[in-house]
């Protein structure tokens, strides 16, 4: 009898966001914690519903005249990004949803100023399951969408909307890399 899947590889529920400047150490592992591979990882806290992977190669079909079907699809590039909406309002989250900028803290105040024109700093994203089965390390990212921030009635909290666009590292590395438990995730 065939088996129609194996439950215990279903990932569920949701995980932690960490940044950190480009070229920070990447985990190796899935038990050092992301502090304890390099202090540069800082935990972006709680989001609105989650966090989005998205990765898509583009293709173009290659046609011959004597032939009805694509003979190839030849890649012609790929787009990939990270989504996720900040649930704290924080300085240290604005400046990474702004591409830097600068925080000063006062007498009992603190303040952000976005950076200059040009002036946008890339940045390294991570994520961790809650379960502690995978990590992911994107290792060049730049807030590409529309900051945007919601605010409402109620019981609904202000969220800060971030896309960020992967970018090939200038280190020539690749684009991520995920760290899974094996066997259970081979």
């Amino acid at each position: 009898m065939t088996t129609r899947g194996n439950p215990a590889t279903l990932a569920l529920g949701p995980g932690l966001l960490f940044t950190a400047p480009l070229g920070t150490d990447e985990p190796t592992d899935l038990e050092t914690e992301w502090t304890d591979v390099d202090a540069g990882w800082v935990a972006l806290g709680y989001t609105e519903t989650g966090s989005e992977f998205d990765y898509q190669l583009q293709t173009a079909a290659v046609m011959v005249a004597e032939e009805l079907d694509t003979i190839k699809n030849a890649p012609t590039g790929r787009q990939s990004s990270v989504t996720f909406n900040l649930a704290q309002m924080t300085a240290t989250n604005l400046q990474l949803a702004s591409n830097g900028g600068t925080i000063t803290s006062g007498s009992g105040i603190v303040t952000f100023e976005p950076p200059d024109l040009g002036e946008e700093v890339r940045c390294m994203l991570g994520f961790e399951a809650e379960d502690g089965t995978e990590r992911w390390v994107w290792r060049q990212a730049i807030m590409n969408g529309q900051m945007k921030i919601t605010r409402a009635k109620g019981a609904a909290n202000a969220t800060i909307a971030s896309v960020f666009e992967l970018e090939k590292p200038d280190t020539g590395a690749k684009l991520y890399k995920a760290i899974l438990a094996s066997p259970l995730r081979a």
